[in-house]
């Protein structure tokens, strides 16, 4: 009975630190989504690093994308090809889509993985003048291939379709990838992933991810406002935000908000362009509609040109992110909304010809402050002046030197300018320049 009890106890010690070996070595998930940039090269290349300082026996990374920089791509692949652990790239939720550069993710992977209804393929753009620059698009999509290729022979997967994907502008559904050698697993969420990656070898490692913990590791928050600001849409709200500034700056120099606002502005966008693949011949076209926006605040034709102006205002956002020449077909394929680039000039046109309009007047006007805003006003001469003496301007009494003297008390006058804390007064001409209400306000000691 004694060497019974022993030997369950003996087995259950045995059976212990296998168990918990299991449950101690977490997966790490790492979300990719929208655009790929620079900013997800990094955040991928951190995620690799942690799960490797935390033991993890798995990273799993979510991927939904419609392609990126190719730079930022081939970094990413480079960076799975050689992680310290196996890497799962699973295509999710349903909906999700992995194309252009995702593809090359995808593939890249120790294990790809996809939910239903979501789909992989090369989003293969077309360049404008595609038949002048036939040779080159061509010499873009035989790179392209040869580095999908290469990627989908060292993961034993079909390596003639990834081709075909990137010359053709392929595309298929998740059960089509599974069906045709692209993909491993089919899963349904990630508790299904992650029941049917138990028990299978990655690089003479067996993966024991069936109840395993899974820690989230999201991006942080400087890595998720710069990948944020790589949005077409937000990048270029950021340009016409920079314009709007700057035009505010010019009707009121002086480096106040809107001239830090459109530095800030600017820059932030152009670090969203670095991320993009842009026509710089767009931006050149927003350049000369700002340059017509300002001509028409300085030369007070807002309205006239600031109509011309939209001109090249709405050919710039237009080709702003479509390319001149042949892009990688990594790259995806990227728009500016139609609605926001017309809510950007209608709002661009209204704040040229309504607001700022109405600053210019106003900054066009004479001070209306202190002893400036009685220019123009009559009174009357309360001493002579000869031509010192005192006047009465709007019911104050102030100290004034005349213009034209003498000028005798009880004469109407005019304020004709400031001289430091006097004021500078002339005879009124005739009965006509006088106020009605100029023989009230007239001493009465004058007979």
């Amino acid at each position: 009975m004694n060497k019974l009890k022993t030997l369950v106890i003996l087995a259950l010690l045995l059976s212990v630190p296998v168990t918990a070996r299991g449950a101690s070595r977490p997966v790490v998930l790492l979300q990719v989504e929208g655009v790929i940039n620079p900013f997800s090269a990094r955040y991928l290349e951190r995620g690799l690093q942690l799960a490797q300082q935390r033991g993890a026996q798995a990273v799993i990374i979510t991927l939904d994308t419609p392609g990126g920089l190719e730079s930022a791509m081939r970094e990413m692949v480079q960076q799975l090809l050689q992680a310290p652990v196996p890497t799962i790239v699973y295509v999710a939720p349903g909906g999700a889509r992995a194309t252009s550069a995702g593809m090359f993710l995808l593939l890249a992977a120790d294990v790809a993985a996809m939910a239903p209804t979501t789909h992989v393929g090369a989003a293969h753009p077309v360049p404008l003048g595609d038949q002048i620059s036939e040779i080159s698009e061509e010499k873009a999509a035989s790179d392209a291939a040869a580095l999908v290729r290469s990627v989908a022979s060292s993961r034993d997967r079909n390596a003639e379709w990834a081709e075909q994907a990137v010359r053709e502008n392929l595309s298929v559904t998740a059960a089509e990838a599974l069906e045709l050698n692209v993909i491993d697993l089919l899963a349904q969420d990630l508790s299904d992933l992650l029941d049917q990656l138990d028990g299978q070898q990655v690089d003479g490692t067996t993966l024991e991810t069936e109840g395993a913990l899974l820690q989230e590791e999201p991006m942080n928050l400087n890595e998720r406002f710069f990948h944020a600001i790589t949005d077409p849409n937000i990048a270029y709200l950021l340009l016409s935000l920079g314009t709007l500034f700057v035009l505010a700056e010019l009707a009121d120099p002086g480096l106040s908000i809107p001239g830090v606002g459109a530095v800030v502005a600017f820059t932030i966008a152009f670090m969203a362009l670095g991320s993009l693949s842009v026509n710089w011949a767009g931006v050149a076209l927003l350049g000369v509609s700002v340059a017509f926006f300002v001509v028409g605040l300085l030369t007070d034709t807002e309205l006239v040109v600031s109509i011309v102006g939209l001109v090249p205002f709405l050919l710039g956002s237009l080709l702003l992110f479509v390319p001149f020449t042949p892009p990688s077909p990594a790259t995806p394929t990227v728009r500016v909304s139609p609605w926001l680039i017309v809510l950007m000039a209608v709002s661009i046109l209204g704040f040229n010809v309504l607001v700022l309009r109405a600053i210019l007047v106003a900054a066009r006007q004479p001070p209306r402050s202190g002893a400036q805003r009685l220019i123009g006003q009559c009174g009357v001469a309360l001493s002579d002046l000869a031509p010192d003496g005192q006047v009465r301007v709007d019911l104050e009494d102030w100290s004034a030197v005349a213009e034209q003297a003498p000028i005798q008390a009880g004469d109407p006058i005019r304020v004709t300018g400031i001289s430091g804390v006097r004021l500078q007064v002339k005879p009124v001409e005739g009965p006509g320049d006088q106020p009605a209400d100029t023989a009230r306000r007239t001493p009465q000691h004058r007979q």
